[in-house]
């Protein structure tokens, strides 16, 4: 419920932690799942202290409880353990601390701890964060690698020797973070973000040795998953051993089973690679000498053809058909000449013999009226008409009598 309050009117601090310590009192028991980071147990004390903290969200939370209460799981919880527990949120006044009075401790036992990766493995397949078509493919040859590992551990030994064994130009950006308890997800989180930040990073191998289920709980964890998700550079999971599965190998890009193997994966062999570029060039080699072996064959079966050899014998042996068929052609023209100029000659005769002309030689006369007319009936003229009178060497004119 809200207080008034002004400048004018403030509330005392006392007031005000005693308002808090009674709003806390009305939230009630509740289950707390969290991890254990400190554990005080002083010999002869009635009291146990313990720290319990969320290592998603780095947030911690102090827990109270008697002694019988921790002493019946004492022998299975330590620091570092996860539980769940049963605790009533409590408001110190004076100090103006809360804290949870725990009325019971359950350890989360490996068992509960697969279960609930399963079903956060399942949440997660749903989203869709998981599937093949996210997965981005690596570099084949990255100039910078970064790696997330634990400081001075096997794993960055692994990961750097073999790498630089295979290819020794390669350079690293290293991140030594935590890799269990309560601060690795936090520390992975915030280096994987650094490295993806990177223009220059090409590939992100996050490496740890083996270890217990509990050893490998962060990189399960869901803000991880979602962090390694979002990255737009390839990420590669190394953690732990061949059996070893934690969720981060389900997310990232590419999943070696140790780091060994990662180094491998994401690092070519450059001897492997001079083998492989000798042996492709003399792959080429032979393709080109076949190719070039083919073509000199086709050639040479080329300029063995007769027309190829000799060209000019073809037009040799058509010469003489060529000079039969001339030949002929002439005498037929010629004949075709002689046979036209007799039609000719013969048509000349007849066109000659039959002409007016050859008529008037013979001693005809043609006459012809004023008007051009030639005279075929004596009816057709007058007495006293002149007429004209045309012979073979010319005209003269005369005139009708009766």
């Amino acid at each position: 419920m809200a207080v008034n309050t002004s400048p004018e009117s403030p509330l005392p601090v006392g007031e005000v932690s005693r308002l808090i310590g009674g709003w806390i009192d009305r939230l009630g028991a509740v289950w707390v799942e969290g991890q254990i980071t400190q554990l005080s147990r002083r010999p002869g004390a009635g009291v146990v202290f313990l720290t319990l903290r969320d290592p998603s969200y780095d947030i911690s939370v102090s827990v109270t409880c008697y002694r019988q209460v921790f002493d019946a799981v004492a022998d299975v919880v330590s620091e570092g353990a996860r539980v769940v527990v049963l605790a009533k949120p409590e408001w110190y006044a004076p100090r103006g601390q809360l804290s949870l009075r725990a009325a019971e401790i359950r350890p989360v036992g490996v068992g509960e701890l697969l279960a609930r990766l399963e079903q956060l493995k399942k949440a997660l397949t749903r989203e869709g964060l998981f599937a093949p078509e996210r997965k981005k493919p690596l570099p084949f040859l990255p100039q910078l690698v970064g790696l997330v590992c634990g400081r001075a551990s096997a794993a960055e030994r692994d990961v750097l020797e073999n790498a630089r064994h295979r290819w020794p130009a390669v350079r690293f950006e290293v991140r030594n973070v935590a890799v269990q308890g309560v601060h690795a997800v936090p520390q992975v989180v915030q280096a994987v973000k650094e490295l993806d930040a990177i223009e220059a990073v090409d590939v992100i191998i996050v490496a740890r040795g083996g270890g217990s289920v509990e050893d490998l709980l962060p990189f399960s964890d869901e803000q991880l998953i979602r962090t390694v998700a979002e990255c737009r550079t390839p990420v590669v999971s190394a953690i732990g051993h061949e059996p070893d599965n934690p969720l981060l190998d389900h997310v990232a890009d590419l999943r070696a089973s140790t780091p060994t193997d990662a180094a491998k994966k994401v690092v070519p062999d450059v001897g492997e690679e001079y083998e492989r570029v000798r042996l492709l060039r003399d792959r080429a080699r032979r393709c080109v000498a076949a190719l070039v072996e083919r073509e000199e064959r086709g050639l040479a079966h080329a300029l063995a053809r007769p027309s190829i050899e000799d060209p000019h014998r073809m037009i040799d042996d058509r010469a003489d058909h060529v000079a039969d068929l001339l030949d002929r052609g002439r005498r037929c023209l010629r004949h075709q000449l002689d046979r036209a100029d007799s039609e000719l000659t013969h048509t000349h005769a007849r066109v000659v013999a039959l002409s007016p002309a050859a008529t008037l030689k013979r001693g005809y006369a043609v006459l012809q009226k004023a008007d051009g007319h030639a005279v075929r009936d004596p009816g057709e003229v007058a007495a006293g008409e002149a007429l004209r009178a045309r012979v073979s060497e010319g005209e003269f004119s005369v005139r009708v009598d009766t």
